[in-house]
């Protein structure tokens, strides 16, 4: 198999919300028809674009190890945030990898597929550590934010006017660790799912890591990963078909095609929630000023018609 051309790869984010019933807040995990859709495209993708590295979301996942964690305390140990994250990238990363394998074998495409635990170094002195804002697990009301926060002592913040959920500290990513492993596989003609959830926070003492108690944000880790592996396209995939301008208000208006310096220009207008389309519209510009081509934002379902132009937002440095 032919080593895939730079500007060829794809980096493409699922998002953890994607891969949950939207019925099962509190219930469901993730299943293997859910990531059906969205492998069905990660396989044409690899068929016909070239190289493919996956990552993936975890902030409900995680929440719910940690709730697990919580109600079990009493009869088993809870487990560092750091495992919980290593769980769940591991469980997501197995999911996706069985799928699209099975697609890619039912299509008689020879692609082999790996999913890789992956750490990510952070600052310990990162000021996120003092101020938590990532949210992670399911959506509660307002009297259950307060309940829990009273029975648990757990930061509970409304997000983006969908509901009340916990949040975590987000430390800015520094050093994807086993960028040179995902390099290297990538460049063997493999598919790779790596970095999921952001990748399991760690820092470093002396010669040594250690895990810490955070989520990193999976939309930066991602726009970092692309970049250093010199992709052309970074393709998040959420749980809504499009970026809109006053979502969830009257004249929502949906962005089609956009440049660089116009969702910049959004960003400085208060366009777009912390806690939901933000962090995906800082890292796609991350990801666009340090030499990226474009950014595609949809849902599973779109992706194809979006990477046409077809559906989703595209922003790209220049003229749409």
């Amino acid at each position: 198999m032919a080593i895939p051309g730079k500007t060829s790869r794809t980096v493409v984010a699922v998002g953890g919300n994607s891969l949950i019933s939207s019925g099962a807040s509190n219930g469901n995990l993730d299943t293997h028809e859910l990531a059906r859709e969205v492998c069905e495209e990660i396989a044409s993708i690899a068929q016909y674009m070239g190289g493919v590295v996956i990552t993936h979301g975890n902030g409900p996942q995680v929440g719910f190890e940690l709730l697990r964690n919580f109600m079990a305390s009493s009869v088993v140990p809870p487990d560092g945030m750091d495992l919980n994250v290593a769980a769940t990238q591991g469980y997501i990363g197995y999911i996706l990898q069985q799928v699209l394998g099975d697609v890619l074998e039912e299509r008689n495409v020879d692609i082999p597929v790996t999913a890789l635990v992956t750490q990510v170094l952070v600052a310990p002195d990162d000021p996120a550590f003092d101020n938590p804002t990532k949210p992670v697990g399911p959506f509660y009301s307002r009297e259950e934010a307060e309940e829990i926060t009273a029975k648990y002592g757990w930061i509970m913040k409304e997000d983006a006017g969908r509901g009340w959920r916990r949040v975590v500290p987000s430390p800015k990513p520094r050093r994807i660790l086993e960028l040179e492993a995902v390099r290297t596989l990538l460049n063997a003609g493999q598919i790779v799912i790596c970095a999921g959830g952001g990748g399991v926070p760690v820092v470093r003492e002396g010669y040594k890591v250690r895990g810490v108690a955070a989520v990193i944000d999976k939309d930066h880790v991602s726009a970092l990963l692309a970049t250093r592996l010199e992709a052309g396209t970074y393709v998040i995939s959420t749980s809504v078909p499009q970026v809109y301008l006053n979502y969830g208000k009257p004249g929502q208006k949906p962005i089609e095609k956009t440049t660089l310096e116009e969702i910049e220009r959004y960003i400085s207008m208060g366009e777009f929630a912390e806690g939901s389309m933000l962090p995906k519209i800082r890292a796609s510009v991350g990801f666009l000023k340090h030499g990226g081509g474009k950014v595609v934002i949809t849902s599973p379902g779109h992706i194809l018609d979006a990477l046409e132009g077809k559906a989703g937002t595209t922003i790209v440095r220049g003229s749409p």
